[in-house]
């Protein structure tokens, strides 16, 4: 037996493990309590990784106390546990109204953290990561959301303790958006559509430096111009290769 299909097999049994171990915390229904009582359960149980059962005792909490004192700390500790189980489709959706509700809540930039990470989590696929498919031709929509959200926190919320991650997190996602770029430029130069790839592979340097697939559109670019006929852009294309990139094969 590979690696490969043992580490399926050992990640299969743990998320089996983990469902069966929610499921069994979670088939308690929610007492009749009061909100502060039932809310100190629902933290309990984030505590402890018990996110089902934290979303049932939230869920019960925003259902029966909507407009308490605490309706809006229990609505951002539901959306970390939408996120933490892997609920994207409900996170997201709550974290929409939120922000359509609370425009000015002091905690609108961890609402916008949050949304950003529950995008991220839906583009990230661990079988298909762990047999090492490259997935950069799927159209990264939930990526470009998650950046637009970071970008938000950094402009708008500079001071935020979330800025300096989101702008890490803003690099990373530049690297998964010029791949899915560099997809599109390749299928198009196996087409034979020169003029669309070196703009799709223009566009990569134009909009997503610094990133590591700058090299490799600007040798889509010098290639489709060459096929093109187009001399100047292709020179220029060099020297910007050659000034950034004086070791790649194009200079030899």
């Amino acid at each position: 037996m590979d690696k490969l299909t043992v580490k399926i097999i050992l990640t299969v049994l743990a998320l089996a493990l983990t469902g069966c171990s929610s499921s069994e915390n979670d088939i308690d229904k929610v007492p009749d309590k009061s909100a502060q009582s039932l809310f100190v359960d629902a933290r309990t149980a984030l505590d402890n990784g018990l996110y089902q059962k934290a979303i049932q005792i939230l869920g019960a909490i925003d259902s029966r106390f909507p407009f308490g004192p605490i309706s809006h700390q229990v609505q951002l500790d539901l959306i970390y546990a939408y996120y933490k189980s892997g609920d994207a489709a409900q996170g997201i959706a709550l974290a929409d109204r939120f922000l359509r509700l609370n425009p000015n809540n002091s905690n609108i930039d961890y609402v916008y953290y949050m949304r950003a990470l529950i995008n991220i989590s839906t583009e990230e696929n661990l079988f298909q990561d762990l047999a090492g498919i490259d997935r950069s031709d799927r159209d990264p929509e939930a990526s470009r959301s998650a950046f637009n959200d970071f970008k938000s926190i950094v402009t708008d919320y500079p001071d935020s303790k979330y800025a300096a991650d989101s702008r890490k997190r803003m690099i990373s996602i530049k690297s998964r958006l010029a791949q899915y770029e560099i997809a599109v430029a390749k299928y198009y130069v196996k087409r034979e559509a020169y003029a669309s790839a070196a703009n799709r592979a223009r566009y990569v340097v134009e909009y997503f430096s610094p990133s590591p697939e700058i090299e490799q559109a600007l040798e889509i670019m010098i290639n489709c111009y060459d096929k093109l006929g187009l001399a100047d852009l292709k020179k220029n294309a060099l020297q910007v290769l050659a000034a950034n990139y004086p070791n790649n094969k194009l200079m030899n």
